[in-house]
This record gives structure tokens, C-alpha cells and sequence, in this order.
């Protein structure tokens, strides 16, 4: 074992998936490089969705290049700003990622641009609440700033000494409703659906006390179609288990997470000088799950200096895999005995995919009559068609499924839906039918039309970060406000997790034990620190305790914190 010298030269700073599952972005810098791993949008409600606004954190000149683990909007959808703002290095990523990560981007720069176009009309209509809309997004602007701004007055946190950070005080509170573009209530309903049921002045509790609002207007795009046009250039494929050279002294390997197609655990070797020994830092990205459809189960790790790590799931279990089949058959034979609509709101790259699967199965199997399927999401067609063109990323049951004929990717009965009339005409179809349509937590999307439907049932099949409307029908929310308009929920609310992509309590303490496995506290390949990130508060400290029980030091970073990593002596 070598001895550990500790330096001021290595930092990590976490600009986005910290206490919170969205907006991962993670800026390591040395004495000769700066790489950005992953570079996600805030998504949710308006107290993060702000947290796009505010300055970036760097500089994205100095960047010599981004990693990329994966192609869902929170890991890769802010790539277009930091490539406006100036960055024109690489963006290493693998090649079926690349290809999501372009139909992703494009997908976002066009709906940001109608949902300004939807804004500026909504303004027009209604100039009395334009002007207290636009005071309370600045008000919210105003927090998130102070909040940034406050974590790098606070200077770095070197690993070995990580207290918990003191509590917020003293915080301007949010007039009635943190809802930042959602018109003033007109009506006691309207008041009922918005109002938090406490007040709070820490900035990262207001973001998780959001009322059931989803509000599709901004005031500008965060980015222009235009804007993630020029993205994709800068693309440079990555292969699993070979190491790439991205930057002075750092050496990225990536393997496969099992999350969703081209998904990547991101290994970095570091070294101040060449000669030294490398210091390890592993990204899980997202972690998947063993013994999912279609891809390969989760790389297991073995060895890193120090470990970063989702904690979605954090004390939480799914249903096995078998019982959430055999749930998603009961709830398609109730729809069809009711003539009924089921609703799945489904991220369209990875949970589209899986459901689609796992239907076709069970069509297989005569487990489930043959209900039409809608596909009610042009993105989710468009990476299934990713998917058909990567069999190279398939785990072995779907390539022997495609070798024996079968189409595991392909609903039989399934329509697939690409324009806004056509998605309109579904409500005039003969029932009973499913629809699978974006978004996966209701944060936006056209299933959110649905919501008033007496004959129809939401089956939520992934998770619902706090604050955003999905958990808020899960936590059985029965009047909201979309777009404005207060609606009551009238349709029947179901949940599954054992479809989720993302790893439980259990599998990331499994996947986290192979790390110190033959090894004791201090050598090298131990971590000695595993930091939870992309995670709710509660989820995090729900598993906190149980990733020290593994004999490992952990941190939960606040955002935009910075902490020192210490770095091994050369030889």
C-alpha cells in the first residue's frame, strides 16, 4: 500500500444532482485538466427547473472535455448551453448513447421553443397574472442564485473532515405558492390545489414541498433546436472496458450500468504527473438492475479511491421482477373487463422500451388479450429504433428472442403516435386500449390530458421525484392545476416499481459491497469516500447508515459544494 498525500490540486464540484435526482453534473478539476462527467438539465418542479438559470460554475472554455453516462434529459439535455456558452472540446459518450443523446437534445431544444411560444400567447391573455408570474419566477431566480452563491462563499471541504452543513436561516419566504409561473388562484379550489401545506425557508425543502402544478411556460427557451443542432459534432464514441486518454492525466474507462441501451459506469484514472499512481474515481451514472429485459445487468466494481453513486431507491425495495409482471397483466385484464383506458407514463428511452417488452410477452405467453397499444410519444418511436439498430448492447434472453424470429421490441397490436391531432383522436378510439406516452413523471407531456377521465387508470412504472406531479397523484392529490386550469383528478392511480431502471436500496449496498471486498480500510482500492448523489434528502439518508455499515466513509454534497480528494504519491 502506498502512502495517501493529500493535496489541494484534485476537486470535485457538484453542480447538480445533489440532494436531488436531477441535474447531474460533476466538474473534477486538477492542475492540468478540467472534465466535466455528465451535463443534465434541473427537471421537476419550478424551484428546480430555475436552477438552469443560474450561472453555470465554470467556465466552459476551460473544460477540456465531458463525459457522458447516459441519454435521459438529467444526465446529458444541458449539453447545448455549455456548448453555446463556449466549450468546443470533445463529449465522450458510447455509440448507441450518442445517437439517444441527439433525439433527446433536438426533442427538447424544439418543445422549449413551443413552450415559450405558448407563454408569450398565455401573456397576452392574461397581463395581470403575467406580471405576478414573472415576479415570482424572479423571486425564485433570486433564491437559487443566493443558494449558488452561498456554496462558493463556503469555500472547499476537504474528504476527511465532512461535517453536515448548517442549517439555512433567515430565508425570504415564497409569497403563498412556489409555483413560479402559475397564475394567481381565482377560486377556493384553485387555492386548495396550491397551497404547501407548511412553509419552509431552506431553498432545498421549498423544492420538494411543490403543489401539484405543472406549468409548460417559460419565458424563453433554455436552448433553441438550433442550439442542440450543434451539439452532436462534438460527439466522440466510447467502447466498453477500453480506456480513452480525454484529458491530461485522465484516463476514462466505461462499462455498462444496465440502465438503459449504451448506459456507462465511468471509471477515471487520475494523475497530477505523469509517473504518479493513479488516483480511481468511479460515476455510477444511473445503476440498472440485474436480470432486467433487453440489456446486460450492471457492471460489478471492484476497486476506486473514491466512489460517486446514485440513491434514487434509497430505503427503498422493488416488488420482484416476476410480481411486477404478473401486476401489470391484473391491471390490463381489470382495464379490459371495464372498458376502460390505461395511462402509462413511461420515459421514452428505457422504461418505453422495457414495457413494450414485457408486454409482447405476455401477449406471448396468453397472459393478457390483445388490447390496441398507443405509442403516444414520437421520441420513445424514435429510440426504439435506436434500439432495434444496437442488438450489440442486448443481454442474451432478447438476442436469442431475435434470433429465433420473435420481435420483442414490437407490440403486436401497437400505433404509433406522432402528431399532436393524432394524439387527440386517441380519446375517440374504441375501448378499451392502452396508451404509453411521455412523460415518465408527469412533469410535462401529453398524458397529463388524460388526468379527468372516470375510465381511466395511471399505472406509474418508475419513480416520482418530490415535488412533481406524478408523486403528487401517487400521494393521492385530487385536484390540480395544469397549464392554469384547475382540473380534478378523476382517474383511478396505480403504481409498480419493479419496472424501475434505476437500482433499490438493496442492489446499490449490493453493487457498492464489491468494492471493499478483500481489502481492509486504507488500501488501495478501498474507497475512502462514497459520495450519494442524484437522490432525494430522505432517500439518501435512509441508505446513508447502511453504506457505512459497509465500512465506508460517505457524504452527501449540497449543491454546488466542492470538496479537495486526496491524491496517491508517485512512485
Amino acid at each position: 500500500m502506498r502512502p495517501v498525500a493529500h493535496s489541494p490540486a484534485m476537486h470535485l464540484t457538484f453542480l447538480g444532482g445533489a440532494r436531488t435526482v436531477t441535474g447531474s453534473r460533476f466538474l473534477l478539476s486538477t492542475e492540468r485538466a478540467r472534465v466535466l462527467i455528465d451535463c443534465g438539465m434541473f427537471q421537476g418542479s419550478p424551484n428546480e427547473v430555475i436552477r438552469n438559470r443560474v450561472p453555470l460554475g465554470f467556465d466552459p472554455k476551460t473544460l477540456d472535455a465531458i463525459l457522458i453516462t447516459h441519454a435521459h434529459l438529467d444526465h446529458c439535455g444541458y449539453l447545448p448551453v455549455v456548448v453555446r456558452e463556449g466549450f468546443e472540446g470533445p463529449i465522450f459518450m458510447t455509440s448507441a448513447t450518442a445517437e439517444l443523446v441527439e433525439i433527446v437534445l433536438l426533442d427538447s431544444g424544439r418543445l422549449q421553443e413551443e413552450f415559450a411560444k405558448r407563454h408569450s400567447r398565455w401573456e397576452r391573455r392574461h397581463p395581470d397574472k403575467a406580471v405576478a408570474a414573472d415576479a415570482a419566477t424572479a423571486e425564485q431566480y433570486r433564491l437559487a442564485a443566493e443558494e449558488a452563491g452561498r456554496a462558493g462563499e463556503e469555500g472547499h471541504v476537504p474528504t476527511t473532515v465532512e461535517p453536515e452543513p448548517p442549517a439555512v436561516v433567515n430565508e425570504p419566504v415564497l409569497p403563498e405558492s412556489v409555483a413560479a409561473e402559475a397564475p394567481a388562484a381565482e377560486s377556493d379550489a384553485e387555492a386548495e390545489a396550491m397551497e404547501p401545506k407548511e412553509v419552509h425557508t431552506d431553498p432545498e425543502t421549498m423544492l420538494r414541498m411543490q403543489p401539484p402544478v405543472v406549468t409548460m411556460e417559460l419565458d424563453a427557451p433554455l436552448y433553441t433546436e438550433a442550439e442542440a443542432e450543434a451539439v452532436p459534432p462534438q460527439f466522440r464514441r466510447a467502447r466498453y472496458g477500453r480506456p480513452l486518454d480525454v484529458a491530461p492525466g485522465i484516463r476514462a474507462t466505461f462499462v455498462d450500468a444496465g440502465h438503459i441501451l449504451g448506459s456507462a459506469i465511468i471509471s477515471l484514472e487520475v494523475r497530477e504527473a505523469d509517473g504518479d499512481e493513479p488516483t480511481t474515481i468511479v460515476f455510477s451514472g444511473d445503476l440498472g438492475r440485474p436480470n432486467t429485459p433487453i440489456i446486460n445487468d450492471p457492471t460489478r466494481m471492484t476497486a476506486a479511491d473514491y466512489v460517486i453513486v446514485e440513491s434514487t431507491y434509497g430505503g427503498r425495495e422493488h416488488e420482484p421482477g416476476d410480481e411486477a409482471v404478473r401486476m401489470l397483466a391484473d391491471v390490463v385484464r381489470e382495464v379490459d373487463r371495464a372498458g376502460g383506458v390505461l395511462l402509462i407514463p413511461s420515459f421514452a428511452i428505457g422504461r418505453t422500451q422495457e414495457i413494450v417488452w414485457e408486454l409482447d410477452r405476455l401477449i406471448s405467453a396468453g397472459e393478457i388479450p390483445m388490447l390496441p397499444l398507443y405509442l403516444d410519444s414520437p421520441m420513445a418511436s424514435r429510440a426504439s429504433d435506436v434500439y432495434r439498430r444496437h442488438p450489440e448492447f442486448y443481454d442474451a434472453e432478447t438476442s436469442e428472442l431475435l434470433k429465433s424470429g420473435e420481435t420483442p421490441l414490437d407490440y403486436p397490436s401497437q400505433v404509433i403516435v406522432r402528431k399532436l391531432e393524432e394524439s387527440k383522436a386517441i380519446a375517440t378510439a374504441p375501448r378499451p386500449y392502452m396508451i404509453v406516452a411521455s412523460n415518465g413523471m408527469l412533469t410535462g407531456g401529453r398524458v397529463i390530458n388524460h388526468l379527468d377521465d372516470p375510465a381511466a387508470t395511471i399505472l406509474f412504472v418508475g419513480y416520482q421525484g418530490e415535488g412533481t406531479l406524478g408523486a403528487h397523484l401517487q400521494a393521492g392529490a385530487r385536484t390540480v392545476k395544469l397549464d392554469g386550469d384547475v382540473r380534478e383528478v378523476r382517474c383511478r392511480v396505480r403504481s409498480i416499481s419493479g419496472f424501475s431502471a434505476h437500482a433499490d436500496e438493496s442492489e446499490l449496498l449490493a453493487w457498492l459491497r464489491s468494492f471493499g471486498e478483500g481489502r481492509r480500510p486504507g488500501e488501495t482500492g478501498y474507497p475512502r469516500t462514497v459520495f450519494l448523489v442524484h437522490g432525494d434528502p430522505d432517500a439518501q439518508l435512509a441508505i446513508a447508515p447502511k453504506v457505512e455499515a459497509l465500512g465506508y466513509r460517505t457524504h452527501i454534497p449540497r449543491w454546488r459544494e466542492q470538496v479537495e480528494l486526496g491524491v496517491r504519491d508517485g512512485p
